[in-house]
Formats: structure tokens, sequence, C-alpha cells
């Protein structure tokens, strides 16, 4: 069998969806060409149910080969037969890891099994079973046209030809973008993301999708290839980008992304399961200042338990936002941990007030969705915080800029 891995479920990343959409005809191509050079007779297409217009345009190019000759028992008189069909997966994060996509084809809980046997010797209905991802496939017929040699041409030395990004996140030009291995990330951020917006600075950059690493804007010089991403602590994974400025903080960063990576653990390793459970607490901690530097340690400890002891690449790289962050960004987790965020973006360590500045035009009262500011006009309003969601609609509203976002444990040499 040959699989078509369609199962895009990284926040934020499009590529696959792109390529489904826009060149079914391209990945049929290139899975018949695997088929046919590897003696497989079927293929799959493994595309997530949230995709159905990706769906409905692969299965409308199917039947068109099948009605040119190009699918079928006998392609074009060669004496090759090849069919392909269309899976809809369940949208399990999870899935997109091959031998949990396997089972899911089969009908069984989307998990993980040890390897060895691997699927190319015993996979789908335990009949060797080639899994390859969509771009990789898509690939293939350009390949065959122009020969090795022309994509070899493109890249470095270890890692050849081009990679398509989703470039998104505080960039001012984000969206698909297809670029040659051995980029810098200060290329792709400022020549084609065009830069943050104006006024920020650009900070870091997530790469990878949600197991992906933060990597500093202090490596923007660093060419992007596996070898030197898998170095600084991140990895090429889906090809998601997410551009952060000054004004992210690295450890509601690593929240958010631990809380989607472990929602989406299928259970099965302790490691991952546990693991990702108490990581999520120590960071949930951070951001309401109720950890201690010794729980930094404990994190750390716990990112290289889970590292080691799970058995997809899921738990693998599950701690790399919290590994980078700690080791890039470690100062921002020991503020944390001593009671205030640096960037003022943690909602339980912080507070919004009001200035001198404010000459009462009432807006902020009105924007208010709790009521937490009263309707006095023309006097200097104040904020009831016992009320206040911290919904930052005030701050927005605000003609004068007298709405202010402090540290609720705010010291001069904190500021």
């Amino acid at each position: 069998y040959i699989v078509c891995n369609g199962d895009e479920g990284d926040p934020g990343a499009f590529m696959d969806r792109m390529l489904l959409e826009s060149f079914p005809f391209r990945i049929i191509e290139g899975m018949t060409i695997a088929g046919y050079a590897t003696g497989a007779n079927n293929g799959i297409f493994y595309i997530r149910a949230e995709y159905p217009l990706a769906v409905a345009r692969v299965q409308h190019a199917i039947e068109q080969c099948y009605k040119k000759g190009m699918l079928g028992e006998n392609i074009l008189d060669s004496g090759f037969k090849f069919n392909i069909r269309v899976f809809e997966g369940a949208g399990a994060f999870v899935c997109g890891e091959e031998t949990a996509l396997i089972a899911s084809l089969e009908g069984k809980r989307g998990t993980p099994y040890l390897r060895p046997p691997y699927p190319v010797e015993k996979g789908f209905m335990d009949k060797p079973t080639l899994v390859n991802n969509v771009e990789t496939l898509a690939l293939v017929p350009w390949i065959i046209n122009n020969g090795s040699e022309a994509f070899s041409s493109i890249g470095t030395e270890k890692s050849k030809g081009t990679k398509v990004f989703a470039l998104a996140g505080k960039i001012a030009r984000g969206g698909l973008i297809e670029v040659p291995m051995g980029i810098t990330i200060g290329e792709i951020i400022y020549n084609i993301g065009e830069g943050v917006a104006e006024g920020r600075k650009f900070k870091a950059v997530q790469i990878g999708g949600p197991s992906g690493g933060c990597i500093p804007s202090s490596l923007k010089d660093v060419p992007i290839d596996f070898e030197q991403l898998a170095e600084m602590g991140a990895m090429m994974g889906s090809g998601g980008m997410v551009v952060l400025d000054d004004t992210d903080c690295m450890v509601d960063m690593a929240k958010y992304f631990l809380t989607f990576i472990h929602k989406q653990s299928c259970g099965k390793c302790t490691f991952c399961r546990v693991g990702t459970k108490q990581m999520l607490d120590i960071l949930t901690r951070l951001s309401e200042g109720k950890a201690s530097l010794k729980d930094i340690d404990e994190l750390e400890r716990l990112s290289h338990y889970v590292r080691k002891g799970s058995l997809c690449g899921l738990g693998k790289t599950a701690p790399n936002p919290v590994l980078t962050g700690l080791k890039y960004f470690r100062e921002e987790y020991e503020a944390h941990a001593k009671g205030y965020c640096p960037v003022r973006k943690c909602r339980d360590l912080i507070k919004y007030v009001i200035t001198d500045k404010c000459t009462g035009c009432t807006k902020c009262s009105q924007e208010c969705p709790v009521n937490a500011i009263p309707f006095k006009p023309y006097e200097k309003h104040e904020i009831d915080l016992d009320l206040c969601t911290k919904c930052d609609n005030c701050r927005i509203v605000c003609p004068e800029n007298a709405v202010e976002i402090v540290n609720v444990n705010d010291q001069p040499d904190n500021k």
C-alpha cells in the first residue's frame, strides 16, 4: 500500500490543505510513481474530515484519472495497475504519526505502536505499507521530470530541495511560502514576511508546529535545514512558523502549545499522558505566580523524561517549546517564579490602571463588558479590579492612552 498522510492537525498550518485543494493531480501522480517503484497496487489518501474541499477535489481528481485511464487495472496499457481511494480521518492530531494513522485506517483507535516491525514490513492489513507526506509525494513528479540533479542543486549539502512553510503570528505579511533549504530565519522574517508590526521587535519564531522549538532573534542568521534546526532545539516538523514579537510571553506561549499537545495525546504512554500534564501544571502555576525556582528545575527534568520515555514523535517532541524556552529565555521563567510577567501578558500577574491622562470621555466605560468602570463623564475613571476580566477593551479604545497594564507585584526593579 501507498498511503498519503494528509492528516494536518497543527494549529496555523495549512500547507497540505493547499496542495490537496490546488494540486491533487500532482499528488496522485506521485503516489502512482511510488506504487510503481515499490510494487504496490493500492493507494489511500488519509485526509482529515475538517478539510471537506480538499476531500471533494481529491475525489474528483481520482474520478478524472480513472476516466482517462491513468488509474485502474491497466494504466495506459502498461500492464501496471494502481487503485486509489480516500479515507477521512476524525481529526486526532496523533494520527499524523504513521503507525497511529494505520491503526485508524484499520478502524482501530488511533494510537502508535512500538517498532519494529516497521510499516514498510508490516503495515495496513499486515501488508508492506509506505506512508509519505503530501508535500513529499507532490515533489516526486517534478523530480522525475527535471532530474535528481536539478532538485539536489537547491538547498544545502545534507538538506536538499525546498520547503513550504506557513508563516503566521506577529508578521506583517503572512501566508504560505516555499523557500530553498538553507535560507536564514532573518531572510524569511524580513525579506519575505516584511518584519513585525511597526514599533515592535522580533523576539522569536516557533518552528515545526505545536511541538516545535522557539528560536530567538539572536539566531536569525542561522540557515534553516534539518541539521541546524535540530541543533537549536527545534525541528522542521509540519512547516509551521509562528513569529513572536516583544509583546509575547514565552511562558504563556509554552503553556498554549503544551495545552494543545496534552489534549491531543492518545494516552498510551505514561510519560506523555502524565508527564505533559505535570509539565502543564507547573507552567500554569508559573503563569499565576505560584511557582518557585525549584519548579523550573523540576519542569526541565520532567521535559527530558517525557522526551526519552515517549513512544512516538508527539511525546518525544512535546517538551521542545519548554526546553527551548528555558534554554533561550530562562530569565522570563525565573521572573514568573518571582511573581511578575516581564511583558505583562499573564492575566493573574497583571492589572489595569487608569492614569492622570484620562479626560473622562467614558469610552472605556461604554466598552467594558462587565461594567467594571463606572460611568463618570469628565472625571478620571477607575477600574474595579474585582470585576475586571482583563479583556483589554478599555486600553484599545482609550484615545488618550490613559489605560496601562502593570504587574500586580510590580517593583522598580521589575519594570
